[in-house]
């Protein structure tokens, strides 16, 4: 940020994450974050070419709360897009990116780029200045072969080839079955599996744990979020709260376990799942509920509408699917979960029960089985806020934050009437990028139990842990941006205990420490 001309406060940062998250997180964890969180860049940046000035930051992709103290042009940083060929034969490993950035005929585009792609919709500079960028991009993926990786994709790549470069092993398909401790309670190390054969990896000077969240344990989500009746998350499918259940199985306290970084989505028709972001700022759609009315600001960062959804559903009307109303003019406009404009409702879209479509609203109300009376009303409403540019309702377009993907061709960028035939309503669902919930830990990564004692030797970082974020999400990056910070803590509070002669708490023979992390 400091290379970019971003000039920023750390204590403005404290202040805002105290703000967010003050009540359920300790202040000197926070503190902890804000300090560690640039010592973390420069130490990623000096481990060699892959993550030398590896990461960009977006100007004005905004904190998400901005009137809470968020920075308006934002905190963020990009990992900067990399050739997957780099991998070589473990470009077979690579799990795949989101959908919404990659385009076809090998065009890539990072959240910038989309930005910079839906000013197609008005037209000027930045219209010829993205499509030349991305003819560019599909020459040289055909005459070069380059096949670009960008956001979490290049940060993946970029960290692995790190890890390769330094010739540090990694053992993939080594699941942990549980961690193993000496006499005195201390974690001495992991049992796993590995080649189908028990092992046991030993560790001197602690254990950390990086294993994810409970993200696809159905039932440990339905036991600590019962309105997740499904599979709706986005996060990896390895992360099945083994960690979790690892560090319980000693004592270890949790909490935020009702949470997760939520992000709604679309169900697709061949089963996967699409995260909405740019499609709730979009002007010219409304989101409702079973009732056919709205509930909360569509723009809204992606956490506070799943917030909202569940906590609408709570009440005995049903939020799960909302459906987001969009009219004829907004669907030819818009890019919409991978649909370019200018393109038909796909079939497949309507036989899976995604969209509905009709010619009034009325009769699109009765299709997806809310009041048409009540949807009219909300539509009405709805578009007396667009001619006028405020939403007395849910202050829509108010925020930095909303603005960044909506449309400068309306008073406010985020409303624009819905009124223009054939409709058609999309069903909304409250997935997640991964859990919230996890272990307890303290400013220096260390696990505790109930009593605010730690376990000796046993470290967590990630989703795997309590979020240093609270309940909420300060910006993009909150997650990883915390998980790496807190990795980086954890391992120098170790290698700190190892010079002063502590051995890092474990005891215990074998390897200096494990990191017990999914593959």
């Amino acid at each position: 940020l400091l290379r970019a001309g971003q000039r920023d406060d750390p204590a403005d940062i404290l202040a805002y994450l105290e703000t967010l998250a003050g009540d359920v997180v300790s202040r000197d964890r926070l503190e902890r974050f804000v300090d560690e969180a640039p010592k973390m860049m420069t130490f990623l940046e000096g481990q060699g070419r892959y993550l030398r000035e590896g990461f960009f930051w977006i100007s004005g992709y905004s904190d998400y709360h901005p009137d809470r103290g968020g920075h308006p042009l934002g905190r963020g940083l990009w990992a900067s897009p990399i050739d997957r060929r780099e991998l070589g034969d473990e470009m077979r490993l690579l799990r795949p990116g989101q959908k919404r950035m990659q385009l076809p005929l090998g065009a890539w585009i990072t959240s910038i780029d989309l930005h910079h792609l839906l000013a197609v919709r008005w037209g000027g500079i930045m219209h010829k200045r993205i499509l030349l960028k991305l003819g560019w991009r599909v020459l040289r993926a055909r005459v070069l072969g380059e096949r670009m990786a960008a956001s979490g994709q290049a940060l993946s790549i970029r960290l692995w080839l790190t890890l390769r470069e330094k010739q540090i092993p990694v053992w993939r398909e080594t699941p942990m079955t549980s961690l193993l401790t000496d006499d005195d309670g201390r974690v001495i190390g992991v049992a796993a599996e590995r080649n189908g054969q028990p092992i046991r990896i030993l560790a001197r000077h602690g254990v950390i744990l990086a294993s994810g969240g409970f993200d696809h344990d159905l039932e440990m989500r339905k036991q600590y979020e019962p309105a997740v009746t499904e599979d709706w998350s986005l996060g990896s499918p390895s992360n099945v709260g083994d960690g979790h259940r690892a560090a319980q199985a000693l004592g270890a306290a949790v909490d935020l376990m009702d949470d997760a970084w939520w992000m709604p989505t679309m169900r697709m028709p061949d089963d996967t799942l699409a995260g909405l972001v740019a499609e709730r700022q979009y002007p010219g759609q409304f989101i409702v509920n079973a009732e056919g009315r709205r509930f909360v600001n569509e723009s809204t960062p992606y956490v506070d509408f799943g917030h909202a959804q569940i906590a609408g559903h709570r009440t005995g009307v049903s939020h799960i699917p909302g459906w987001m109303v969009i009219d004829d003019r907004a669907w030819r406009r818009n890019i919409i979960a991978g649909h370019f404009p200018g393109t038909p409702l796909p079939r497949r879209w309507i036989e899976s029960g995604l969209a509905h479509t009709a010619p009034t609203i009325e009769e699109l109300a009765v299709k997806i089985g809310v009041p048409p009376r009540a949807l009219a009303e909300t539509q009405e409403r709805f578009n007396g806020f667009a001619r006028r540019g405020i939403d007395d309702d849910f202050h829509r377009g108010e925020s930095a934050y909303d603005r960044y993907y909506g449309d400068p061709a309306y008073t406010n960028p985020n409303l624009a009437e819905v009124k223009e035939p054939p409709f058609i309503a999309l069903a909304i669902t409250p997935g997640d990028l991964g859990t919230k919930g996890g272990v307890v830990t303290d400013p220096d990564a260390r696990v505790l139990r109930e009593d605010g004692s730690a376990i000796a030797g046993l470290w967590a970082c990630g989703n795997v842990s309590a979020a240093v974020m609270g309940h909420d999400y300060a910006g993009p990056g909150a997650t990883l941006g915390s998980a790496m910070t807190f990795a980086y803590v954890a391992g120098n509070a170790i290698a700190a205990a190892v010079a002063a002669g502590g051995g890092g708490g474990a005891g215990g023979g074998g390897g200096p420490a494990a990191t017990a992390a999914q593959s």
